[in-house]
């Protein structure tokens, strides 16, 4: 029981009758329990071989925990009170001597947590909506700003499909939107749009319409690889899912 659900219970039993006090403690408790009742619990997995730093945005909705350490095969659980959106990415290759810096996902912040800063593109985006239209969750993974890690994204219940990307994009990466670490071993794949910055790759200007922006030869690369993942800023069709509100979800990286 909170501290503050203890002062008003103590402050209550001063000025109200027994059964005035009962109907306050009752209409508390509703009010507590109701507040958790679309809480949704993620579970962040690290299946890759090296350490990384997953890290989360918040869009709308309650902040969560905006960056931590999950050693190889290790994972966290996250309650995440609905309705919210944000996003969900991971960081590696980060040092831990001085200033925390990391050489792909980084937020910048000089530190493990982001406070509120979202990761350096290219970065693979969990992106979530809880609660949306319809009593459903809405979920997605985008490679709209490039790749850094392979992810899966399960919800637990709901008979909801998954998604992801679970193919490692910095193998095949072409060499004109590759992003290299300190050791020259590619770190992120960039999508033409962060590469080249012209509309027809970024669905701006002229192309800034489902009608008018289609896939290129890049985006392809990557929807050939991931075909449930975004690739382009209009492909909805292939790679936003849904699930009713009140589901978990796992979010695993190097699946």
């Amino acid at each position: 029981m909170s501290y503050y659900f203890i002062q008003i219970q103590q402050q209550i039993k001063f000025k109200t009758s027994p059964m005035e006090i009962k109907i306050l403690t009752s209409l508390l408790l509703a009010i507590c329990c109701f507040s958790w009742a679309d809480a949704a619990v993620f579970t962040v997995r690290n299946n890759c071989r090296f350490p990384i730093w997953p890290a989360a945005l918040t869009g709308t909705g309650s902040p969560v925990l905006t960056g931590f350490e999950l050693q190889p095969r290790a994972s966290r659980d996250l309650t995440i009170p609905a309705p919210w959106s944000g996003r969900i990415w991971g960081r590696f290759q980060c040092s831990k001597s001085g200033r925390f810096t990391c050489a792909s996902g980084d937020c910048n912040s000089g530190r493990v947590e982001c406070n509120g800063a979202g990761g350096t593109p290219p970065v693979t985006l969990v992106e979530f909506t809880l609660a949306g239209d319809g009593g459903k969750d809405f979920y997605d993974v985008s490679l709209v700003d490039g790749f850094n890690l392979p992810v899966r994204v399960s919800p637990s219940g709901g008979n909801c499909p998954s998604t992801g990307c679970p193919a490692d994009m910095n193998m095949s990466c072409p060499s004109e939107l590759s992003v290299r670490g300190a050791g020259g071993a590619v770190v992120g794949c960039k999508s033409a749009c962060l590469a080249f910055k012209q509309p027809q790759y970024c669905c701006t200007g002229a192309y800034s319409s489902p009608a008018t922006c289609k896939p290129t030869s890049y985006s392809q690369i990557f929807k050939s690889r991931c075909p449930q993942a975004y690739s382009y800023a209009y492909d909805d069709r292939t790679s936003t899912f849904t699930c009713p509100t009140g589901n978990n979800y796992v979010v695993t990286f190097c699946p």
